[in-house]
């Protein structure tokens, strides 16, 4: 994960909240839970990709192409607005946490034609299916 949200609150700790406290974040996210994930999409035939680095931005606007161009350099092989601070939040909190993404578009610049909010609706929809029935089969085994 890369995270280039800002402007968000990032800690349970720090100031009235008690001592800053500093957390292992080599890997953002639990690896045990990242495996019932996997398995289980993999048992159901639920298609998933298991590698990548996802790129928190802040949104709600859209990344320019420049930016996207930026983040592949860095190594971003997804980008999303959701995930930062909750990874770093739940780690504070020693909870396991991962990621369920559904890539509802190709990054700006990535097309011939522009980003459509509708078009993202209809991908969202159909992924959104698709992960109701992988947490359906993740869920009991928590």
């Amino acid at each position: 994960m890369i995270d280039y949200t800002y402007d968000r609150e990032h800690t349970y700790f720090g100031s009235e909240h008690g001592p800053v406290k500093h957390v292992d974040f080599t890997h953002p996210y639990t690896e045990k839970l990242r495996k019932i994930i996997i398995d289980s999409a993999s048992r159901n035939m639920i298609p998933v990709t298991t590698t990548g680095i996802y790129a928190a931005t802040q949104g709600p606007r859209f990344e320019t192409a420049a930016e996207i161009d930026r983040m592949e350099r860095d190594g971003a092989t997804i980008v999303g607005m959701t995930g930062m601070p909750e990874a770093g939040l739940a780690r504070e909190l020693d909870l396991d946490f991962a990621v369920i993404a559904v890539v509802s578009n190709p990054a700006a610049g990535r097309s011939e034609s522009e980003i459509s909010v509708d078009e993202i609706t209809s991908m969202l929809q159909q992924g959104m299916n698709k992960t109701r029935a992988l947490l359906e089969l993740v869920i009991p085994q928590l």
